[in-house]
C-alpha cells in the first residue's frame, strides 16, 4: 500500500486576505489650539505619514523587525494628536495588526484588528467600505489560523457591505468575492468556490480591463482552485494568461510576475512536467531576489519550491541546501517560532525521511510541530499536517505505536477544522489504513480506505489523481489478503484515471502499472506483468531520470519477476543497477540498500551461487544492524518490537541459507550465529542498558523521570488488580487506556534520555563470546526460524518453522544441528506439563516411570543430537528460544536412562551475548535481605488463615481476583537460611511488604519465599466496552492479551484485601522492573511459577523472568511450575549451603538437585527439576 505523502511544500499560489498597509490623507488639525500648536501638529502628522510609506517599503522588503518600531511610531502620534477612536488610528491599527500576522504574532494582531473595526463601526457606521476593510482583515487574520468558522461570516458581512455601498461590480467587491472564495477552497468547499471565483474574475475584468493585474490575480486564483480538483488542463491557460498580463503590466521582473512564473511551475510539479516547471522557478527565484533582496521570507518560498522539484526526482544533494538556506533565511526574517519556519522544517525533515536520515529528520518535524502548535493552536490544520508528517516517520521505521495516536489526532483536527468530507480528512484517512495494513490489521484498514476513497469521489470527481491513490491502496490490502479478483479491476481503474488526468507518462502511472504488475507476479501471471514493469521503469527512467530512487525500485521489480522465472541471467544486472543507484542516492546504509542488498543475495542463493549469495546478505545484515542500532535507540519495548520484527526474514534466510544451503560452508555458518548472537535478546539488552544507564548518570531531573515511571506503573498495576469500586465502568477503562499510554510514552523518554550517556560499541562477533566460554563447556544456541526455499514463488517462499542449535566451544569453528519442525518438538515439550499436573501425585509415591518416558522422547528430539556434537564437555550453557525457554533440560532424560543433570551443570541464558555483559562488575549496596513468609490477609495484624501446600495454587474469579493461603515452610525457610547469611535483613509477616521490597538499593542476595503467579488468561482493557480483540483471518475475536508484565506477580503482606500502606500487596513484574538491582549478584525467587511468562521468538519469557533481568539482577533462580512447599524449603536450605562453601551458583544448584534426586522423598523431578538457574554461574562473595 502507498502512503500518501501529503506535500510538504508549501507553493505560493495566491496572495488572499487584508488589503495590505494603508495609507491616510494627513488631517487637517481642527480645535481650540495656537496657531504654534496647530503648526507642529501638522507637521508631526505629515511625519506620521512619512514613516507610514517607509513601513510599506520595510514590509515589501520583508524587513518586519525594522518595520514595526516605526508602525508603532505613527499609531502613537496619531492616538496623541486625533484621538483614540479616529478614523485614521482604525488605519494605523490595521497596519501594525498585519505586521503582527506577518510574523505570526497573532494574538496579538487579533487584538488590534478587533479595536480598528471598532473605531470604524463607531466613527463611520456599520455599512461603510472601511468597515468593510476592517471585517476583511480580521477574517483573513482567522483564516490563517484555521478558524474557518469564525472567519466566513466576516467575509460574507464585509461583502455585502461592498455591495451595497459600491455596487456589485465594483473592483473592491472582487476582492471580497476573492477571498470567500478562497476560505471555501481551504474547507474543500470547490462547488461554492468556483461561482465566486469567476464572478470576481467578470467584475474585475470589466471594471478594469482584461489586461489589469487585478484580472490576472482572479486568473490565477481560478486556476488554483481547478488544479485542487485535479483540472490541469482548464488550470494551465488560465495561469497562462496570468503571467502572460503581469509581464506586459508590471515588467518582466515585476514580483507579481515571479508568483505566476511560480504557480505555473507549480501546476507543471503536478503533472510530472518536472523539465518545464525547473527553469520557471529559477527564474521566479532570481525576480525575487533582485527585486526584494536575497534575504526576503517570498525568496524563501522560491527557494523551498524549487527544493521541492528537486526532491521530486531524487535530487537530493541539490535540494538540502536550498531547503538549509530557506530555513536561515525565515528564522532571520520571521523569527525562530513563525509558522513559515515551521514549513521549512517540516519540509528539511521530509527530505530527510526520503534519504533514511531518520535520526536527523525526527528532532525537525517535532520542532515544526512545537512551533505550529504555539503558534496557531492545537487545533490548526498545520499542526494536523505535522502530526502526519511525523507519524509516517515513525511508520517507515516500525514505529506503530508512536504512529497511530498522531494519525488518530492528525484526522480528528481535520475533521473538525474542514469537515468530514474534505480531502485532507480523506489523506488522514489513507494514512492511518496504512499504518493498519503495514501490522495486518487489514479489517481495520479497509473501511478507512474505503471512507477515504468516497470522500475524494465526492469532493473531487471520480477521476481525480487523489481518488486514483485510494483505488491503488484499497487494491494493495486486497493483495496484501489474496483477494485478487477484488483487486485487479481497482488497479486497472487506478491506472486508467492517472492515465487520464496525468497523462501516460506520468510517474503516478508508473506507480499503477508497477502495482498492477505486482499483482500478477502474486498469480504467476507472468507474462502480463512483465510489459508493466517494463513500461513503469521507462516512464521513471524519462520524467525522474535514470538515477531516482523509484527507478531503482522498478529495476529490484522487474528483476525479482526474472528471478521467479528462473532467469537469473536477466535479473542480476538490473539487481545490481537498482543497488547501485540506491547507495547513490540514498546513502550506503539506507534500508532499502539493505533490502536491494538481500534480493541480490536472494538471487545468488537460487542460483547455488553461495560465496557470493554470503557476500551479500552479510553486506545487507550489516547495513540492517547499524539501522537497528538508530531504531532501538528511541521508542518504547511495544516500538522495539516492532522494529525487529522488520528484519525478522532476514534472521530465518541466514540460517536457512547455512542449514538448508551451505551446511558444510563454515562461512555460512559463522554469518548464521554472528546473526543470531547480535539479534537474540537484544531489545531486553538495551531496555536493561537504557535504565541503568541513567541510574549512573543521575541528575535531580533524571531522578523525578524514573520515579515518575514507577509511579506510573505502579498506578496501572493497581487498577489492574484493585479496581477502585467509586469508578464507572467507563472511567475505569479509560483511567487505565490512558496509564498505559502515560507508561508507553515514559519507555520512549527513557530510551532519549539515556541516549547522550550511550556510547558506541563494536558489532557482536563470535570471538568475542568464544574467549568467554570456559574450557569444560559449550555454549548451545536455540534459534527458531522458518526455513527459506529461494527458488519458490513469491507466495511459498517459506516454509514451516523449524528450531535449530548451534554449538559453540572455548576454540573450534562452531557445530551445528537442525533439529526438525518445531511442532514435534512442542508435542514433545508437553511433558513440562504433566510435572505440573499429572504426575503430581506419581511425585508424591517416587513412581518416575512416566516422566522418564516423556522426559527421553523429548531428549530423542531435542538433545540427543546435540550430545553428539559436545564431546567431554561437562558444562552445557543453555540459550533457549521460543517456547525451549519453558523447558527444564535437567530433567530430560538420555539414552542411559539417566537424567541430564546426572552427567551436566546446566545454565541458562537469554542469549550468548550475555557472557560478554557478565565482565562488567558492579557492587552491591546492601547485605542479603530475605522476604518471607508474608501475611496475605491483614497486614499489620496476626491473622489466622487456610494453609496452602503449594506456592502458587489460587482462585480465579471474575476479573484478577486472587487469594492465597499462608506458607509456614517460607517462615522456617527463612528461619534457617538468615543465620547461615551476615547482617543479612529479614522481612516477614507484615513488614514483608511492596514497598520494602522497592526500597532496596541492590543487595547482595534478593531472596523472596512467597506465591507467584502468571495468568495465562487476562484480557486487555480498553477504553471501549469490549476487551480487544484480535479479528484477522486466522483469529477471529481472539482477545488481546494484558501486557505479560501485568499478569506476572509475587504475592506480599495486604495481597488478599489489596491493603498494603499506599500499595496494594501485589507487586507485578511491571513494578519489579524499576527496582534498583544492579549489583545483585543473586536472585533467587523461592515461590510458583516465577520463571513463566510470555513467549516472543527471539527475546524470551516476558514475565518476572525478563523484568528481575532489566532491574539488574546478575543471576536468578525461578520456577517453572507449581512447586511444594515443604520440598522448595529443603531444596531452598541445601542450595545457600553449598554456596557459602564456595560453589559456583549454578554448580551449587545442580548438587542440590542431585541430592534431592537420591533422596526417597523427593526424587521425583516435580521437587528438584522446577527451578532454573538463569544468569552468571561463578561462585559469589560473601
Amino acid at each position: 500500500m502507498k502512503r500518501t505523502t501529503l506535500n510538504p511544500f508549501l507553493w505560493l499560489t495566491v496572495f488572499v486576505g487584508c488589503s495590505g498597509l494603508l495609507t491616510t490623507t494627513p488631517q487637517p488639525v481642527r480645535g481650540q489650539t495656537n496657531s504654534a500648536e496647530i503648526v507642529q501638529q501638522s507637521d508631526e502628522l505629515e511625519e506620521a505619514e512619512r514613516l507610514n510609506q517607509q513601513v510599506i517599503q520595510l514590509r515589501q522588503q520583508g524587513k518586519y523587525n525594522e518595520a514595526i518600531p516605526l508602525a508603532e511610531q505613527v499609531l502613537e502620534i496619531r492616538e496623541r494628536i486625533l484621538g483614540e477612536n479616529h478614523p485614521d488610528v482604525a488605519t494605523s491599527l490595521n497596519n501594525l495588526a498585519l505586521l503582527y500576522s506577518d510574523q505570526g504574532r497573532y494574538d496579538e494582531a487579533e487584538l488590534l484588528y478587533q479595536r480598528s473595526l471598532a473605531i470604524d463601526e463607531k466613527a463611520l457606521g456599520e455599512n461603510h467600505p472601511s468597515v468593510a476593510t476592517s471585517l476583511n482583515n480580521l477574517a483573513a487574520l482567522y483564516d490563517s489560523q484555521g478558524r474557518y468558522s469564525e472567519a466566513e461570516p466576516l467575509y460574507q458581512r464585509s461583502l455585502a457591505i461592498r455591495e451595497k455601498a459600491l455596487g456589485k461590480d465594483h473592483s473592491l467587491v472582487a476582492l471580497s468575492l476573492n477571498n470567500l472564495a478562497s476560505l471555501y477552497n481551504s474547507q474543500g468547499r470547490y462547488d461554492e468556490a468556483e461561482p465566486l471565483h469567476q464572478r470576481s474574475l467578470a467584475i474585475r475584468e470589466k471594471a478594469l480591463g482584461e489586461n489589469h493585474p487585478s484580472v490576472a490575480t482572479s486568473l490565477n486564483n481560478l486556476a488554483s482552485l481547478y488544479r485542487s480538483q485535479g483540472r490541469y488542463s482548464e488550470a494551465e491557460p488560465l495561469h497562462q494568461r496570468s503571467l502572460a498580463i503581469r509581464e506586459k503590466a508590471l515588467g518582466e521582473n515585476h514580483p507579481s510576475v515571479a508568483q505566476s512564473l511560480n504557480n505555473l511551475a507549480n501546476l507543471y510539479d503536478s503533472q510530472g512536467r518536472y523539465d518545464e516547471a525547473e527553469p520557471l522557478i529559477q527564474r521566479s527565484l532570481a525576480i525575487w531576489e533582485k527585486a526584494l533582496g536575497e534575504n526576503h521570507p517570498l525568496v524563501a518560498t522560491s527557494l523551498n519550491n524549487l527544493a521541492n522539484l528537486y526532491d521530486s526526482q531524487g535530487r537530493y544533494d541539490e535540494a538540502e541546501p536550498l531547503i538549509q538556506r530557506s530555513l536561515a533565511i525565515r528564522e532571520k526574517a520571521l523569527g525562530e517560532n513563525h509558522p513559515l519556519v515551521a514549513t521549512s522544517l517540516n519540509n528539511l525533515a521530509n527530505l530527510y525521511d526520503s534519504q533514511g536520515r531518520y535520526d536527523e529528520a525526527e528532532p525537525l518535524i517535532q520542532r515544526s510541530l512545537a512551533i505550529r502548535e504555539k503558534a496557531l493552536g492545537e487545533s490548526h490544520p498545520d499542526v494536523a499536517l505535522s502530526l502526519n508528517n511525523l507519524a509516517n516517520l515513525y511508520n517507515s521505521q516500525g514505529r506503530y505505536d508512536e504512529a497511530e495516536p498522531l494519525l488518530q489526532r492528525s484526522l480528528a483536527i481535520w475533521e473538525k477544522a474542514l469537515g468530514e468530507n474534505h480531502p485532507l480528512v480523506a489523506t488522514s484517512l489513507n494514512n492511518l489504513a496504512n499504518l493498519y495494513d503495514s501490522q495486518g490489521r487489514y479489517d481495520e484498514a479497509e473501511p478507512l480506505i474505503q471512507r477515504s476513497l468516497a470522500i475524494y469521489e465526492k469532493a473531487l470527481g471520480e477521476n481525480h489523481p487523489d481518488v486514483a491513490l485510494s483505488l491503488n491502496n484499497l487494491a494493495s490490502l486486497y493483495r496484501s489478503q489474496g483477494r485478487y479478483d477484488e483487486a485487479e479491476p481497482l488497479y486497472q481503474r487506478s491506472l486508467a484515471i492517472s492515465e487520464k488526468a496525468l497523462g501516460e507518462n506520468h510517474p503516478s502511472v508508473a506507480t499503477s502499472l508497477n502495482n498492477l504488475a505486482a499483482l500478477y507476479d502474486s498469480q504467476g501471471r507472468y507474462s502480463e506483468a512483465e510489459p508493466l514493469h517494463q513500461r513503469s521503469l521507462a516512464i521513471r527512467e524519462k520524467a525522474l531520470g535514470e538515477n531516482h530512487p523509484s527507478v531503482a525500485l522498478s529495476l529490484n521489480n522487474l528483476a525479482l519477476l526474472y528471478s521467479d522465472q528462473g532467469r537469473y541471467d536477466e535479473a542480476e544486472p538490473l539487481y545490481q543497477r537498482s543497488l547501485a543507484i540506491l547507495e547513490k542516492a540514498l546513502g550506503e546504509n539506507h534500508p532499502d540498500v539493505a533490502t536491494s542488498l538481500n534480493n541480490l543475495a536472494s538471487l545468488y542463493y537460487s542460483q547455488g551461487n553461495t560465496t557470493q549469495a554470503i557476500n551479500f546478505l552479510s553486506r545487507g545484515l550489516d547495513v540492517e544492524e547499524q539501522n537497528l542500532n538508530v531504531l532501538l535507540a528511541t521508542g518504547s519495548e511495544r516500538q522495539k518490537q516492532d522494529s525487529m520484527k522488520m528484519i525478522s526474514n532476514t534472521t530465518d534466510a541466514v540460517v536457512s541459507l547455512h542449514i538448508k544451503d551451505a551446511p558444510n560452508n563454515s562461512e555460512a555458518a559463522r554469518l548464521a550465529l554472528t546473526t543470531i548472537l547480535r539479534r537474540k535478546g537484544r531489545i531486553l539488552d538495551v531496555m536493561t542498558d537504557n535504565l541503568q544507564l541513567l541510574r549512573e548518570n543521575i541528575t535531580p531531573e533524571n531522578q523525578q523521570f524514573l520515579d515518575e515511571l514507577a509511579t506510573v506503573r505502579t498506578q496501572l498495576a493497581t487498577l489492574i488488580y484493585n479496581k477502585p469500586e467509586n469508578l464507572s465502568e467507563e472511567q475505569y477503562r479509560q483511567q487505565v487506556t490512558n496509564l498505559r499510554e502515560k507508561s508507553d510514552q515514559l519507555e520512549a523518554e527513557l530510551s532519549r534520555r539515556s541516549a547522550e550517556f550511550r556510547t558506541l560499541s563494536e558489532p557482536v562477533t563470535i570471538e568475542a563470546v568464544q574467549q568467554l566460554i570456559p574450557e569444560d563447556a559449550a555454549l548451545v544456541e536455540f534459534v527458531f526460524y522458518k526455513p527459506y526455499d529461494a527458488k519458490a514463488s513469491t507466495t511459498d517462499k517459506w516454509e514451516t518453522p523449524h528450531y535449530a542449535a548451534y554449538i559453540l566451544k572455548s576454540d573450534g569453528e562452531p557445530q551445528w544441528v537442525d533439529l526438525g519442525e518445531v511442532e514435534q518438538i512442542h508435542r514433545a515439550a508437553f511433558f513440562r506439563f504433566s510435572l505440573d499436573i499429572k504426575d503430581k501425585k506419581d511425585a508424591l509415591i517416587g513412581n518416575t516411570n512416566d516422566v522418564k518416558q516423556t522426559a527421553r522422547q523429548l531428549d530423542e528430539l531435542l538433545m540427543q543430537p546435540i550430545r553428539e556434537k559436545l564431546g567431554d564437555i561437562n558444562h552445557i550453557i543453555i540459550s533457549p528460544d521460543a517456547q525451549l525457554n519453558l523447558i527444564p533440560f535437567a530433567a530430560l532424560v538420555d539414552e542411559n536412562n539417566r537424567y541430564l543433570i546426572e552427567t551436566y551443570k546446566i545454565t541458562y541464558l537469554t542469549t550468548g551475548r550475555d557472557l560478554i555483559r557478565f565482565q562488567l562488575e558492579y557492587s552491591h549496596k546492601q547485605a542479603p535481605v530475605i522476604v518471607a513468609n508474608p501475611d496475605y490477609d491483614k497486614p499489620g495484624e496476626p491473622t489466622t488463615v487456610a494453609v496452602s501446600n503449594t506456592r502458587g495454587s489460587n482462585q480465579l474469579s471474575r476479573g484478577v481476583e486472587m487469594s492465597f493461603g499462608a506458607l509456614p515452610g517460607t517462615a522456617e525457610e527463612a528461619r534457617v537460611i538468615a543465620p547461615l547469611l551476615s547482617d543479612v535483613t529479614l522481612f516477614t509477616e507484615s513488614q514483608a511488604t511492596e514497598n520494602a521490597v522497592k526500597q532496596l538499593q541492590a543487595p547482595n542476595i534478593l531472596h523472596i519465599a512467597t506465591h507467584g503467579f502468571f495468568l495465562k488468561n487476562l484480557p486487555r482493557v480498553e477504553p471501549d466496552n469490549t476487551f480487544g480483540l484480535i479479528s484477522e483471518n486466522t483469529q477471529q475475536n481472539t482477545p488481546i492479551q494484558e501486557n505479560p508484565l501485568l499478569r506476572s506477580g509475587l504475592a506480599l503482606a495486604g495481597f488478599n484485601p489489596r491493603e498494603s500502606g499506599k500499595d496494594d500487596g501485589v507487586l507485578t513484574a511491571l513494578e519489579v522492573a524499576n527496582l534498583k538491582l544492579r549489583g545483585t549478584k543473586l536472585v533467587v525467587l523461592s515461590a510458583c511459577e516465577t520463571g513463566l511468562g510470555e513467549i516472543e521468538n527471539g527475546e524470551g519469557v516476558y514475565g518476572l523472568r525478563r523484568a528481575f533481568t532489566l532491574a539488574g539482577a546478575e543471576s536468578l533462580l525461578m520456577s517453572l511450575w507449581t512447586v511444594s512447599d515443604e520440598g522448595t524449603k529443603e531444596l531452598m536450605i541445601k542450595y545457600y549451603q553449598r554456596l557459602l562453601q564456595n560453589q559456583g551458583r549454578s554448580e551449587a544448584w545442580r548438587q542440590t538437585q542431585l541430592e534431592m534426586l537420591n533422596s526417597q522423598e523427593y526424587q521425583h523431578p516435580y521437587f528438584w527439576a522446577a527451578f532454573v538457574p538463569v544468569g552468571e554461574w561463578t561462585p559469589m562473595e560473601f
